[in-house]
């Protein structure tokens, strides 16, 4: 009987050591010797070594990765073989077969996934063509077949050897993030150090995911840094993970260690469609849909000015109280992430009144724009509770385009078509009451509390415009401006004045939020709504 070529050991002693590694990495023994033996042995040390090298820093070998990242025993490997055709350099004296990414595709939850794993024990990781071309191998299934990719990135860059071959290979696989981008989930997993064209395929993608002290982002080093600006930086205030989630946004979530990025991944691809032709996928759940929430009676205090945290509200309509927040190192004035209730996924953007009041600035604007356009093109529910004094004044935000940063999101709540449910909970003053998810731009039903205040300022600030002049004649004028603010509270700051309108759909008690939100999506379930044809739209920038 014919044997599988893909399982034999071939004749170049490198392939056998290639072999070897896999078959250990997986828990199995060595393959039987044969010649070569003591160039196999020398490459294994060599080998070894490398690995060892990357152990001393937590980090692992691509394979072990892959097993960790997968369901037990699904992986299965395509372009095992291939090898650089570069003869530059000697290059051909050193190939390695798989050229330093192990590809393929395999199941997470039982659900299809296909990936990708950079090896930095073959060229630091670096990407030549043939490297390119087998990333890009699987990229091009995934959208045939409509499943989700997942890179593990650890590269130093371009194969400099490879010269433009290699800066080609990086165009065919940004030109495949963009083709892909919003029909099927991308996700990038950096877990290593990244510069160079290494960064621009995970700014691409969904979602980027980096761990902490031993990962790195950038597009020119501290060596570079130094010799042309002469400043002196580190690897980790440079790039490293928490540096991209607190001041660039560039990641989404820092983890721990490998083993919790690749955890997380399995997590967050739990709330997302394979495809953006597919809904997300539900789960069975425990928690009645009509629970009561009566923790959220007390939870909004009185005195406007006082702060609460909005996560509490969050994980008191989620199903077990699970909120899988996006983010939440960075602008933490706003707070987006991912719930299920009553077992559906559901995307939640909600203003954070513990930061800033809560207020809209430039940072926050992007992150939730971004936010609502990735659940719109997965078909994921958003849920908006808003709790907004308004956009943050200044000259540093003038000066940094908060106009055109916070048209941004009131474009993508426009733009969304996915069912849309907003509750104010407190404050939503000015044209942040617009831009977050308001009747308005589109959404679907709009809840508010009691308490909550809709103007167009709050009734101090209102008070000292509209009535300036019979302040300053008055006889008692702080008692005159208690006596307006109660009235202008009474009659404009309060949700039935936009109720009446119609804004407001309902006005609900805060101890039946989980059991209103139930319903409100139950509704909207089958929601049918479209854009108007065009090519695509303008987004501010």
């Amino acid at each position: 009987m014919a044997k599988d070529p893909d399982t034999q050991p071939p004749h170049d002693p490198v392939a056998a050591l290639e072999l070897r590694e896999r078959v250990a990495e997986l828990g199995g023994g060595p393959p039987q010797a044969h010649a070569g033996g003591d160039v196999i042995a020398k490459l294994e040390q060599k080998n070894a070594a490398a690995l060892a090298k990357l152990e001393q820093v937590g980090r692992q070998s691509a394979h072990a990765r892959i097993e960790l990242l997968l369901d037990p025993g699904s992986f299965v490997e395509l372009d095992r073989f291939v090898t650089s055709q570069c003869a530059d350099f000697d290059m051909q004296r050193k190939q390695t077969y798989g050229d330093g990414v192990v590809t393929g595709y395999g199941t997470i939850d039982g659900r299809r996934v296909f990936v990708f794993a950079q090896r930095p024990d073959v060229f630091g990781g670096s990407l030549g063509w043939a490297h390119a071309e087998k990333i890009c191998k699987v990229m091009d299934k995934a959208m045939e077949v409509g499943a989700p990719v997942i890179g593990l990135n650890d590269s130093g860059g371009a194969r400099i050897q490879e010269g433009v071959a290699a800066l080609g290979g990086y165009a065919e696989i940004f030109k495949r993030n963009v083709l892909s981008s919003g029909v099927v989930p991308q996700i990038s997993v950096i877990l290593g150090p990244c510069a160079g064209g290494a960064v621009y395929s995970p700014a691409l993608t969904d979602f980027v995911l980096m761990v902490e002290k031993s990962s790195y982002m950038f597009i020119t080093g501290p060596d570079v840094i130094k010799t042309v600006t002469h400043e002196e930086v580190t690897k980790e205030a440079l790039g490293g993970a928490m540096t991209h989630n607190e001041k660039s946004g560039v990641g989404h979530f820092a983890c721990a260690d490998e083993a919790a990025a690749l955890a997380m991944t399995r997590a967050l691809l739990g709330f997302m469609p394979s495809n953006n032709m597919e809904p997300p996928p539900v789960r069975e759940t425990s928690d009645p849909a009509d629970r009561a929430c009566e923790q959220l009676t007390t939870l909004v205090p009185e005195n406007a000015n006082k702060p609460y945290d909005i996560r509490e509200i969050i994980k008191a309509v989620a199903d077990d109280g699970v909120f899988l927040e996006v983010a939440q190192h960075h602008a933490k004035n706003i707070v987006v992430g991912y719930v299920r209730i009553d077992g559906h996924p559901i995307g939640v953007v909600a203003n954070q009144p513990l930061v800033l009041a809560g207020c809209l600035d430039i940072n926050a604007s992007v992150k939730a724009a971004r936010f609502v356009r990735t659940c719109d093109a997965f078909n994921i529910p958003l849920l908006t509770l808003v709790d907004v004094p308004g956009f943050l004044p200044g000259t540093d935000q003038e000066y940094g385009g908060i106009i055109r940063h916070g048209a941004k999101l009131l474009y993508a709540f426009t733009e969304a078509t996915v069912p849309k449910v907003t509750l104010v909970t407190r404050k939503a003053y000015g044209g942040a009451y617009d831009v977050m998810a308001s009747k308005h731009i589109r959404g679907d039903i709009n809840l508010a509390y009691p308490t909550a205040e809709i103007a167009v300022m709050g009734a101090e600030g209102a008070v000292n415009i509209i009535f300036r002049r019979e302040l300053a004649a008055a006889a008692d004028p702080e008692a005159e401006r208690a006596r307006l603010i109660a009235d202008y509270r009474r009659l404009f700051a309060s949700p039935y004045k936009a109720a009446e309108f119609g804004f407001l759909d309902r006005v609900i008690m805060p101890a039946d939020t989980r059991k209103v939100l139930v319903d409100s999506f139950d509704l909207l379930r089958n929601k049918r709504q479209e854009n108007p044809p065009k090519k695509h739209g303008n987004i501010p920038l």
